[in-house]
């Protein structure tokens, strides 16, 4: 059991050393001037997700470091116009999607703009699903029922039911205490064909105790699935967390990721990816979009795209973005490119994040041979135990379920360092390159995040 614990011990931190040294040789990003147009165009024969950004909410939670302002309704009702415009745009250019995800701060923080954005998003493309996510302050039957047709997934971040942890990150006066966001969910459950209970653990001092009945009042409602991540810390959230939630010494995240996994295997659901797990009807979903769409087109302020392997990425000042939009002027301000290893490497991880890697189809798809692309990684894997091959699939142990978590949780770490370089609108105006993992990211938290009007 020692020597055990050593090598896992030893495999995590090599797998967080190793994408840390991605990211660091990686993520270099060029700036764009004016003379500079990127123009997104689709391949002959690619299949694309379109990813829409919506930067509003009503509250801002410490753990929380994605592009958002406070919401205001005028400001908000002229972004989705120019969204929609974008969106346009992008059908123009020659794009089709099957598969739509709006994501951001509050999907539903204006019902009847994201209703017209919605059914546009319908007119033009064929979209088959969309997925969206809400706060508990926007499921009430009312406004569910307005979208019955249109939304076919909603995430609602919970992210705890315990009202000493609500209380501690300022949810409970927004939202109501657990026992009233119960009630909500309760009733939500069943309105759209899939409710996704997003919730987070390892929080500063959460116990055993608190998790454990987090996962059981979870289960208690019933919705189609139920999504653990782990908190992420940022230079953009790192000090916001200390202070609503305290400093622990001690790292949980392991062990709490076990007593997760148990917890689900007494039944009622089944492990869908690295950490969310769904109802039997709904056993092949997919939580994370960028596992099962490689490449995909974001729309609107601070959306990334992911395009040929480059990282592609909007303006996210709300004024230069209508500005482009309205100028059908290309909304991308900056791109960074990545090397076929890196892009191999990368697909692979989500991949295994959602449960199992097609070995023919990862060769056919990006023109690889995987065994010998990626011949120290998948070794080092199996050495661990962490990976086995069955039927033409690599799949994951328990244990390499926890290591694609903990690559992934630093990969949205990495883009999160990305989101606070480019709240700085100072420095992307006066620099032509950015060294992702040696810039400061230091921001005004109050004047870049808080104070739409001082963004535009």
């Amino acid at each position: 059991m020692i020597f055990k614990n050593t090598v896992e011990s030893f495999a995590v931190n090599y797998a967080h050393k190793s994408i840390q040294r991605s990211l660091y040789n990686e993520f270099n990003i060029k700036i764009l001037d004016e003379n500079q147009k990127y123009t997104k165009t689709p391949k002959e024969g690619k299949k694309y997700m379109l990813y829409a950004h919506v930067p509003f909410c009503h509250t801002f939670c410490p753990y929380c470091s994605f592009h958002k302002y406070h919401y205001e309704q005028e400001l908000a009702k002229h972004y989705f116009e120019n969204l929609r415009e974008e969106m346009r745009q992008v059908k123009a250019a020659g794009f089709d999607f099957n598969s739509l995800y709006v994501g951001g701060g509050t999907t539903l923080i204006n019902e009847p703009e994201l209703e017209k954005t919605l059914r546009l998003a319908k007119e033009l493309f064929n979209i088959e699903d969309i997925s969206a996510e809400s706060d508990p302050n926007h499921i009430s039957p009312e406004s569910l029922t307005r979208f019955d047709g249109l939304i076919d997934r909603l995430s609602v971040g919970v992210q705890s039911f315990d009202d000493s942890i609500l209380k501690k990150v300022g949810r409970y006066e927004k939202f109501g205490s657990s026992a009233e966001v119960q009630k909500r969910l309760e009733k939500a459950v069943g309105m759209i064909p899939v409710i996704s209970l997003d919730l987070i653990f390892n929080l500063p001092n959460q116990t055993k105790e608190q998790l454990i009945n987090d996962i059981k009042i979870s289960k208690a409602i019933a919705p189609e699935q139920i999504t653990l991540y782990p908190l992420m810390k940022s230079e953009l959230t790192r000090d916001n967390i200390a202070r609503s939630l305290g400093v622990s010494n001690v790292d949980n995240e392991r062990e709490f990721y076990e007593i997760i996994v148990d917890e689900f295997a007494k039944g009622g659901y089944r492990q869908s990816n690295a950490w969310a797990f769904s109802n039997q009807k709904n056993a092949d979903m997919r939580d994370e979009y960028v596992g099962s769409n490689h490449e995909y087109v974001g729309i609107g302020s601070g959306a990334f795209s992911f395009l040929e392997g480059e990282l592609v990425i909007n303006a996210f000042n709300l004024l230069d973005y209508g500005r482009k939009v309205k100028a059908q002027d290309s909304t991308v301000i900056a791109k960074c490119a990545f090397t076929k290893k890196e892009r191999l490497k990368y697909i692979f991880l989500t991949e295994l994040f959602d449960g199992s890697v097609d070995i023919a189809k990862y060769n056919k798809n990006n023109g690889a041979n995987i065994h010998k692309d990626l011949f120290v990684e998948l070794n080092l894997l199996k050495l661990v135990n962490a990976i086995y091959e069955e039927n033409g699939c690599i799949k994951p142990t328990f244990f390499g379920k926890y290591i694609c978590v903990v690559l992934m949780r630093d990969f949205y770490a990495g883009m999160d360092r990305v989101r606070a370089l480019f709240k700085d609108d100072a420095k992307i105006k006066r620099t032509k390159n950015l060294h992702v993992m040696s810039e400061d990211t230091e921001v005004s938290y109050k004047q870049a995040v808080i104070r739409p009007k001082a963004a535009i």
